[in-house]
């Protein structure tokens, strides 16, 4: 198997963690429909799988937003963890040259540069979550402590509320 950057980083760290690979359809639509698949393909709970998305403030500063992906993300509550005024979600286009990650295979874990993470607080429900290992088709299965220690990252509520 191939070592992604996050994983040398994990490995360098000594973090534990497991790997495992789906098959990778192309399709890495916004919507939720993409986390239902991938949780689908791995046989997990869709409550387990974390997305990352990568914005922009108004400051032009990079964040890093990483969230349960059957939820959408609070952009209210995004700037308010980021104490920013406006944050809009960076292009595809650039993605890959920002992070060194194409869209579908972002990790929070071993960007080019370091940026500001946050990752919302229901990753600490769960004994091991999954992120993308940082290319599509495998994900990273890792300890919700062991992921915020490694991305020092800001545990804050992210969570769009649900409609009834």
């Amino acid at each position: 198997m191939k070592k992604t950057n996050a994983m040398r980083i994990l490995d360098s760290a000594k973090i534990k963690y497991d790997t495992k690979e789906y098959a990778d359809d192309g399709e890495h639509a916004l919507e939720r429909g993409a986390a239902e698949e991938l949780a689908k393909k791995l046989e997990i709970p869709v409550e387990c799988v974390f997305k990352t998305i990568v914005m922009r403030a108004e400051t032009k500063e990079v964040l890093v937003f990483c969230q349960c992906a059957a939820h959408e993300i609070n952009l209210k509550k995004a700037r308010t963890a980021a104490g920013v005024k406006e944050v809009t979600p960076v292009k595809q286009e650039e993605l890959l040259g920002l992070t060194g990650y194409v869209r579908g295979g972002c990790s929070p874990i071993g960007m080019k540069k370091k940026f500001r993470t946050f990752i919302d607080t229901s990753v600490m429900n769960h004994e091991k979550v999954y992120i993308s290992a940082g290319v599509r088709g495998e994900q990273i299965i890792i300890a919700p402590k062991d992921l915020v220690a490694v991305a020092e990252a800001t545990v804050t509520d992210l969570i769009l509320e649900e409609r009834s």
